[in-house]
């Protein structure tokens, strides 16, 4: 009997070709559908809503790897070509908002940071604060609204501290809390004291049970409430919280009262009274710090963590968490205002950037709305 042989050159398919054709046939088809299916905006939309959810860096921005650079060849893979891409956080954007046109005012008569200021009536008391990283003011300087002038100055006591102050006035009367004392990193004063701002006198009062750093101060139900902090080696987030009752700038009590700790320690906060509730915004954990050894106690950098946490004392004395700030801010102490039933917040500082390490300035103006708790973006600086 005859039979018919296929040679392995000839052009008759064998079966398993033919299925091999047909796989890679449907296949194909399946990604050109598949191609056309993703293209639309329906399935754009719901891929990153869902790869927003599920990605570990979700609200970051991702900085893409430069180009080719000049020389180099685009069809060879280099050891740059698998370097993974860079990371930020979201707090390193700038935030869309409208910008507001500001006017500028008359500079003040010395540069400072990390002061103090308290704004009665038309008047803005500024206290103290470095004018370089070896050098502390210890006077007042006022400036005044009405007709853009700054003047009126006046000397402290020489044993208030120099800056991260905690301070809070009632219409008059302007209370000083602890503080650095001296230039670099020196260490706290517990020392306290009042200034009446119609007599440009001053009065010691009681002092506080420990030193602090920049706690968070307000005048809340006939007593001065002074909350969070650093710790006496400048960079250890404290919870403690004490209270004292005064009135017409005078101590009625010759010791401070313990109050329930606040939830999260730190200094540089905005803290708050409205509506006979207590705010505390913001903040920060950690610090620079002296240097161990150094005689003119030198700062050295330490990690700081910025935070947008808030929180609210109750009727109850008990501390209500409400919802964050659009993105972490510190050193805001000074920089609030309340505008129709709303805490305004302008400027601060957020996280050190991750590549340079240099201070990252906040250039939004954050609202907290007081009716429904919410803090949003008001506005760009």
């Amino acid at each position: 009997m005859g039979r018919s042989f296929v040679g392995k050159n000839s052009t008759t398919p064998s079966p398993a070709r033919v299925v091999l054709s047909i796989f890679v046939m449907i296949l194909g088809f399946a990604l050109v559908a598949d191609f056309f299916w993703a293209s639309s905006s329906k399935f754009t939309s719901s891929y990153l809503n869902i790869a927003s959810n599920w990605s570990p860096y979700h609200n970051s921005i991702i900085l893409p790897n430069n180009g080719p650079q000049k020389g180099e060849n685009i069809g060879v893979k280099t050891k740059k070509d698998v370097v993974p891409k860079r990371i930020l956080p979201a707090t390193f954007q700038d935030l869309p908002a409208p910008e507001l046109k500001w006017e500028k005012m008359k500079a003040a008569p010395v540069p400072r940071l990390d002061g103090a200021a308290i704004q009665i009536k038309n008047l803005l008391y500024v206290f103290a604060g470095y004018g370089s990283i070896d050098y502390v003011h210890s006077h007042v300087d006022i400036y005044n609204f009405t007709d853009n002038t700054w003047g009126g100055r006046f000397d402290m006591p020489r044993e208030m501290a120099h800056s991260h102050l905690g301070m809070v006035t009632d219409g008059r009367y302007i209370y000083v809390v602890t503080g650095q004392y001296g230039p670099q990193c020196r260490g706290p004063t517990a020392h306290t004291f009042v200034l009446d701002t119609e007599t440009k006198k001053w009065q010691d009062l009681p002092p506080l049970p420990v030193p602090r750093y920049a706690p968070a101060t307000q005048l809340w139900r006939g007593r001065l409430h002074v909350m969070g902090g650093s710790g006496e080696n400048r960079y250890t987030p404290e919870v403690d919280h004490w209270s004292l009752a005064v009135k017409d700038g005078k101590p009625l009590e010759k010791e401070w009262r313990t109050e329930i700790p606040i939830p999260r320690g730190g200094p540089h906060r905005a803290c708050v009274v409205v509506d006979d509730r207590l705010l505390v915004i913001g903040g920060q954990e950690g610090d620079f710090m002296a240097k161990p050894g150094s005689p003119i106690f030198k700062c050295s950098r330490r990690n700081e963590v910025v935070y947008d946490d808030v929180y609210m004392l109750d009727d109850e004395m008990k501390w209500k968490v409400l919802p964050s700030m659009p993105k972490p801010d510190s050193h805001i102490e000074f920089a609030w205002v309340l505008v129709n039933n709303s805490i305004v917040i302008v400027g601060g500082t957020t996280e050190k950037h991750p590549t340079t390490k240099k201070m990252v300035l906040v250039g939004e103006i954050f609202q907290f709305n007081l009716n429904t708790l919410v803090a949003v973006l008001n506005a760009m600086l």
